[in-house]
Parts: structure tokens; C-alpha cells; sequence
């Protein structure tokens, strides 16, 4: 794997926009959300420790993007090509997963369309983000 194609730059906005984004999807569908998972805001722990690792998730999911489209790109990538990808790896695997784990867990599917909603959202920005920044510029030389 070559860490020499990854635009960093890209890789960190990209985080922060999807960051952003799970804040005001969260915070839009608090209540809803709150019903779903079956948590009751008054007994709930205050950390900051959930946002600090859904940021730290976001820069994985970030590098990880980049060095997809950058592969299946050849090193060309692009905002269409960025969120094609974002949807192809949600639906492949996180829509999927929420699906099976909540059904394990005894959630109901209002709790897998929030949370979905909200990974979909991120894997879209993150491929975007990642399409229009591009491949890094080469050094000069």
C-alpha cells in the first residue's frame, strides 16, 4: 500500500465535514434517537470519550476512502467517483452490519435507519471530500 498517494489534507477535512455532519444529524433526530436505543437521557453518563472515537473512526474511515478511490481510480479520483464508492461501501458493509447487529441486539428498525442515515451521510461526505481534493500534488522537483 502506497501512503505516498494520500492527500492528508483531504483526509483530515474530510473528517472534520463528516464529524460535523453526525453532530447535526444527532442533534436533528436527538429525541427519535434517544427512543430507539432505548436510553433515557437522565441516567446517561456524560463523556466526551464518543466523540473523541466517532472522530478518530472518521480519519480511519478518511485514509481508507482515499486509498480506495485512489486504487480504483488510478490515482484520479473525483467527486462522482467518491460518493459512487461512499454508497457502494455503506451499503456493502455498514448498512448491513446495523441491520444484522440490531437485530441481535432487540433494536427496532427506527434505531438501523437513524444510525444508517447518519453512516451513509458520512461515507457520502468522505467521498466527496476525498474526489474534490483530489490526488496530492507531486512535489516539485
Amino acid at each position: 500500500m502506497d501512503f505516498s498517494t494520500v492527500n492528508w489534507l483531504a483526509v483530515i477535512v474530510a473528517a472534520v465535514m463528516a464529524w460535523l455532519f453526525g453532530a447535526a444529524w444527532y442533534m436533528g433526530l436527538s429525541k427519535p434517537w434517544l427512543k430507539a436505543a432505548k436510553l433515557d437521557p437522565a441516567t446517561m453518563k456524560r463523556s466526551a470519550v464518543p466523540f473523541i472515537v466517532s472522530f478518530v473512526a472518521e480519519l480511519v474511515m478518511a485514509l481508507v476512502m482515499t486509498l480506495v478511490v485512489g486504487a480504483l481510480t488510478g490515482g484520479e479520483p473525483n467527486p462522482l467517483a467518491g460518493v459512487i464508492f461512499g454508497f457502494v461501501l455503506w451499503l456493502g458493509f455498514v448498512a448491513t452490519t446495523l441491520s444484522v447487529n440490531h437485530r441481535y441486539e432487540g433494536f427496532g428498525w427506527d434505531l438501523t435507519l437513524i444510525d444508517a442515515g447518519h453512516w451513509l451521510g458520512v461515507l457520502i461526505i468522505i467521498g466527496a471530500v476525498i474526489g474534490w481534493f483530489g490526488a496530492p500534488a507531486a512535489p516539485a522537483g
